[in-house]
């Protein structure tokens, strides 16, 4: 099932026919062709795996997870393929990265989802840790979910990660979460994370060595 599952999920994405002058993928979700402008010389600017998944949750559990009208907001969103997905399927849209990564983010947002979402999403900086109640007040931020893929790996700043999450998240805000168990930090960092968080593996892919979560604050989880 892992396997059959894991096709249909990586038969979402496809390449161009022909060479281009601006290196792009492209993927099938929620009833629409997205095509994203990639940079191989950076982490943040690649499409990877952990995205497909979170957005195949998305795409074939809208009943269950109805993002119509929800305010969502994803952190580390890199080229924005998770960000664009939530779009399309109807929710308003806060797609935030480092500075760097804007230009790139912003052109793929902007180019899948102009005149083809209720709500356009927009494009924020966020360093995770850094100025988060002044750009993210507390008292008028509130996001229904926040989403991540592929936000825990080898970096020195999983303790503001957490920190971000713990600031973003109300107690009524669902997190959903991708990621791929590569080195022993992962595992800590989930050990962390659960301090605060009610954790639950809604899917697991062993063949890709990645998990899928449902997070909500202690205590919090909903049926």
């Amino acid at each position: 099932e892992d396997e059959q599952i894991v096709a249909e999920i990586m038969g979402r994405r496809f390449f161009p026919d022909l060479i281009a002058y601006k290196a792009w993928e492209g993927f099938h979700f929620a009833g629409h062709e997205i095509r994203i402008t990639e940079a191989t010389d950076c982490y943040g600017a690649v499409v990877w795996p952990s995205a497909l998944v979170l957005c195949y949750f998305l795409e074939t559990n809208s009943k269950q997870c109805n993002l119509v009208d929800k305010k969502v907001i994803e952190i580390g969103a890199g080229t924005g393929l998770v960000s664009i997905v939530a779009s399309l399927l109807g929710a308003f849209v806060t797609a935030t990265d480092l500075p760097e990564l804007l230009g790139n983010l912003e052109h793929n947002v902007l180019q899948n989802t102009k005149q083809k979402c209720k709500h356009q999403p927009c494009v924020k900086e966020l360093s995770w840790g850094i100025d988060l109640e002044k750009n993210f007040p507390r008292s008028s931020c509130h996001f229904d979910y926040i989403m991540a893929a592929d936000v825990v790996y080898y970096h020195p700043f999983l303790d503001e990660l957490l920190l971000t999450f713990d600031h973003l998240c109300k107690n009524d805000t669902v997190i959903l979460w991708a990621m791929k168990f590569r080195l022993e930090n992962e595992n800590q960092f989930v050990d962390r994370f659960q301090t605060l968080f009610d954790l639950e593996m809604v899917s697991n892919f062993p063949s890709l060595n990645i998990a899928l979560y449902k997070a909500m604050r202690k205590g919090r989880m909903k049926a």
